[in-house]
């Protein structure tokens, strides 16, 4: 479990990360969003102790970052966007290297444990490999590897799947899914589809805030609880309005184009307001035939745009 509280990060005058507040509990991945410059790789850094922050605490499974770093940094596993391999040495050579450095002092304990991260990552067939002989998708299944060392229980992933072809992208994101039975993993992604499709929780920062923390499913409900609806209709809208504004589940209206022949507007219900049905038949009474009745919703990518351009 990882536990950030009023974390935030000042660079001379510009606050990067601005009291963010989140816990990553057991077992869950969760999706780590924000545009360029949010602070997304900042707020990481933090929580791996790279960097340390300005105000605020970071508790890895009850330890904490500031007052106990080594013993918090042994729960915390990270690959970089950009892994720290050293292409000189084999598969297997760089593991036992990073067994030695991770506290793995007998020969016996470092070959099991790489045994079993090598199991775990599927490198097995690649471990008497160079490390710039490989592909980009094995070097990232390296990097992991590395990252798994002792089993920590916490897992922080930046980028994974940045610069992967689409199988690769498909293997990283079933081994992602195979760690989050276990451990509390945290990803961070440019990939909205990705963060749907792999994540359980989804953690949205801007400008260096917090701006959401809840499921997909919970965010596209949150935000499509009124209806729009995209209303085509032959004729022009000289009579439209009258008799729209008068349906009493409508909340707003308005003209978004018109022609000699037909006009489209867009109609905003009141919260969890239904108005197809009302709508259709108001419509049938003035005289109006329907040409498009289309139902709006938002995805993810709207609801994304839509809090980080609102913080802006």
């Amino acid at each position: 479990m990882l536990k950030v509280t009023n974390l935030s990060k000042v660079y001379e005058e510009k606050t990067v990360v601005d009291n963010i507040t989140f816990e990553a509990v057991d077992n869950r991945i969760y999706g780590f969003l924000g545009p360029n410059g949010a602070g997304k790789s900042t707020t990481m850094n933090m929580i791996t102790g790279y960097i340390s922050p300005t105000k605020g605490e970071i508790t890895v499974d009850e330890y904490s970052m500031l007052k106990n770093p080594i013993a918090a940094k042994k729960n915390i596993g990270y690959l970089p966007e950009f892994p720290p391999l050293y292409p000189d040495m084999t598969v297997y050579e760089y593991l036992d290297f990073s067994c030695g450095i991770k506290g793995f002092k007998k020969k016996k304990d470092r070959a099991e444990e790489i045994e079993r991260i090598m199991a775990l990552t599927d490198i097995v067939d690649v471990e008497d490999y160079l490390l710039k002989a490989l592909s980009k998708g094995y070097k990232q299944r390296v990097g992991l590897a590395m990252a798994l060392i002792g089993n920590p229980k916490n897992i922080i992933l930046d980028e994974p799947s940045s610069g992967l072809d689409p199988k690769q992208i498909v293997d990283i994101r079933n081994l992602i899914k195979k760690l989050g039975k276990d451990h509390t993993v945290i990803v961070s992604t440019h990939i909205l589809s990705e963060a749907e499709a792999l994540c359980d929780e989804i953690i949205i920062i801007s400008d260096g805030k917090l701006v959401a923390l809840n499921t997909s499913e919970d965010l596209l409900y949150k935000y499509n609880q009124t209806q729009e609806l995209e209303l085509v209709l032959k004729g022009n809208s000289s009579r439209a309005e009258s008799f729209i504004k008068n349906i009493s589940d409508v909340d707003d209206y308005k003209l978004i184009s018109e022609d000699a022949d037909s006009c489209r507007i867009l109609v905003t219900s009141k919260k969890d307001c239904d108005i197809r049905e009302e709508l259709s038949l108001a419509c049938q009474k003035s005289g109006y035939t329907i040409l498009e009745l289309n139902v709006k919703s938002m995805s993810l990518e709207d609801v994304y745009l839509m809090l980080t351009r609102k913080v802006e």
